[in-house]
């Protein structure tokens, strides 16, 4: 059984969509039905988006670019944070910060402060100021670390985003659009899907529906990041034959 497979999905309780009262017009092509006044997925349309993002993914690393990864719902946070992390990739578990994306060049200068506090303060170089300038300080990087911690191996614009929730994530999803950046979106039937790229149709408010989708996501991450090393040490073993 794979992680997209319809059976796994259905019993993660991706099939849920919220009432017909709160569905978007986009989602309507996404449905099986109501049951219950309750919007369910098509899961046969949720499974191949699902592996279709996924190769997406998966081929965007392998060219050695990035994907953020966005969860700012309680919900999200912790999987959102964890599966980045286990990946490598850049996220924002928490609140999106407006401009992350079309003020890059600013948002990056914060990031580069939050390195050097935090390498000063490990090699010790804060020593030389006050106690309450320390304090000030260690109170700055908790502050930056709270906003763009997730962010610090993001030194240029991604070529794409993983988000739950885009209605949660607007902003982030509209400044993606207005950059042209790809938005791949576990997508409940209150979101707006002509905003998103590489929609997932499903239940972005459950936990086991969160982290199946997620891990899916974090799983072609790492196959791409597979495919990108192999090609880089493909050369370095071509020319050691050479040399034979």
């Amino acid at each position: 059984m794979t992680i997209s497979d319809i059976k796994t999905l259905f019993e993660a309780g991706a099939h849920f969509g919220y009432v017909r009262a709160r569905r978007h017009p986009t989602a309507s092509p996404f449905l099986f039905g109501t049951k219950d006044r309750t919007d369910i997925f098509d899961l046969e349309e949720t499974t191949k988006r699902l592996d279709a993002a996924c190769a997406f993914v998966t081929s965007i690393v392998a060219a050695g670019k990035q994907v953020v990864f966005i969860g700012g719902k309680h919900e999200a946070t912790g999987i959102v944070k964890d599966v980045a992390e286990r990946v490598g990739a850049p996220y924002v578990a928490g609140r999106w910060i407006g401009g992350t994306l079309t003020n890059f060049k600013n948002i990056r200068k914060r990031i580069d402060r939050l390195e050097q506090l935090m390498s000063e303060r490990a090699s010790g170089a804060l020593e030389k100021y006050t106690k309450r300038e320390r304090l000030m300080i260690d109170r700055e990087i908790t502050e930056l670390l709270g906003r763009f911690g997730g962010l610090v191996k993001m030194t240029d614009l991604p070529a794409a985003l993983f988000i739950v929730d885009t209605r949660h994530e607007k902003t982030a999803v509209l400044e993606a659009n207005q950059l042209k950046i790809p938005v791949i979106g576990l997508s409940s039937s209150d979101c707006d899907f002509s905003l998103t790229q590489y929609p997932v149709p499903g239940n972005d408010t459950s936990v086991r529906s969160i982290a199946l989708v997620t891990n899916a996501i974090g799983e072609g991450y790492a196959e791409g990041k597979s495919a990108a090393a192999a090609a880089k040490s493909a050369p370095a073993n071509a020319k050691t034959a050479e040399g034979k």
